[in-house]
């Protein structure tokens, strides 16, 4: 069987293994991309946020971004009945971006991986990664080109999964462990929304909370060109009953149920197939390993609720990138301390507030009637994906901190 020798392989062309071979292509690294599927592609996960902005600079990939023509976000508001509050990513505690895109993730992706192509990645689509094993100071990748059913092998001192939720390097060692999060389903679909509400703002995204289960809450992410992104999500249990309906009529059921976005949607028109995401929050029981690392989805995946998964993907790769560098010039790196540490500082910050949005803790901060305008602009910060800086007391000692909020307002 043809082996091929690479320094670098990389399982996944989306945001993070786009991201990082552009990062590592511009230190004259020769790495490879390894694709499953063709691209465009659809992808949920719509709604970027400011803190992505800087690291698409980085890998020279932003001035395509902007090219697009994506739906300008310069903000994201919430809504519970009358209770409604919003944040402008302009007035955010941390220096950064004070804006980004909301974007058809298919349209998207592939910018990005046309990005990376034209920076010198090659990227061969529709081949899969059927097996690994370990050789000295380096893997042993064993695949399959998918459109003639040729296999093939490549060896590389190093390997990166960033195959999002398809978690490649997760299933094949034996790293998957279960999410701390409870199981989760998502209906979802794009619409042609005609919304004539004035007082709507097509500039940040909106979450609904539905009237009666506050743990249940809906997205609305409008896109260029009169169309938007629609979902609601709850546990199971919600869910129950409704075998009867397909996942169309379920999602219109839900969207009836809150008068916020039923009022918006009212003249809608579905533009896509409606889809169900069951389950998606996951874990790893490591980051690394000997001459492996796990970029954004494909090591561990929240949840939805505060569009943190683009950014998670590209702060990973920016982690890494300059290891990757280093350790294939032969010099010594601490994956625990450089990579997998400072990750987890921002991911368990989004923990904190996604654990908090589903007790009510944070809704009881998002509703307050009395809001001190320093603290709204930390947390403004973390909604923006300002995770890593750790100059807010939000992400230093963010569990500690939110609690004594919480407190504050409730009395």
């Amino acid at each position: 069987m043809k082996t091929e020798l690479h320094d670098v392989v990389i399982i996944g062309a989306g945001p993070s293994g786009s991201c990082i071979g552009s990062l590592l292509s511009q230190q004259n690294t020769d790495c490879i991309i390894i694709e499953r599927q063709n691209f465009p592609r659809f992808s949920i996960g719509e709604s970027l946020l400011p803190q992505c902005m800087s690291i698409l600079e980085e890998a020279n990939m932003l001035d395509d971004v902007k090219k697009a023509g994506f739906q300008f976000k310069n903000g994201a508001a919430f809504q519970d009945g009358d209770d409604y509050c919003s944040f402008d990513f302009s007035e955010k505690f941390t220096e950064g971006p004070e804006s980004t895109f909301q974007v058809q993730r298919g349209t998207f992706d592939k910018i990005l991986a046309d990005s990376a192509q034209a920076q010198g990645v090659p990227i061969r689509y529709q081949h899969e990664v059927l097996s690994i094993d370990e050789i000295v100071n380096g893997n042993r990748l064993h695949i399959r080109d998918l459109t003639n059913n040729e296999e093939y092998c490549i060896e590389c001192k190093f390997l990166l999964d960033a195959s999002g939720f398809g978690r490649v390097l997760p299933r094949l060692l034996n790293l998957e462990v279960p999410s701390d999060f409870p199981i989760r389903h998502s209906y979802f679909a794009h619409f042609k929304d005609n919304i004539e509400c004035s007082d709507y703002d097509r500039n940040k995204i909106l979450i609904g909370i539905h009237p009666e289960h506050k743990d249940i809450w809906y997205w609305l992410i409008p896109f260029q060109g009169g169309i938007a992104s629609a979902g609601v999500v709850g546990e199971p249990k919600y869910f129950e009953g409704k075998s009867h309906l397909n996942n169309e009529e379920i999602l219109l059921d839900f969207i009836q149920q809150s008068p916020r976005i039923r009022e918006l949607l009212k003249n809608s028109e579905l533009n896509s197939p409606t889809q169900c995401l069951k389950g998606y929050s996951a874990n790893v029981s490591q980051l690394y390993g000997d001459n492996y690392a796990l970029l954004g989805n494909a090591g561990e995946f929240l949840d939805p609720v505060f569009s943190s998964g683009v950014t998670i993907a590209l702060k990973s790769a920016q982690l890494a990138a300059p290891l990757v560098v280093r350790m294939l010039k032969g010099e010594s790196v601490n994956w625990e301390t450089e990579f997998s540490n400072p990750l987890n500082q921002g991911i368990d910050t989004f923990r904190t507030f996604v654990t908090a949005w589903y007790d009510l803790r944070f809704q009881t901060v998002l509703f307050s009637k009395n809001q001190d305008d320093k603290i709204k602009k930390m947390i403004c910060s973390i909604l923006a994906g300002y995770a890593w800086d750790t100059n807010n007391p939000f992400v230093e000692k963010s569990e500690m901190r939110l609690n004594t909020l919480v407190e504050l307002c409730e009395h």
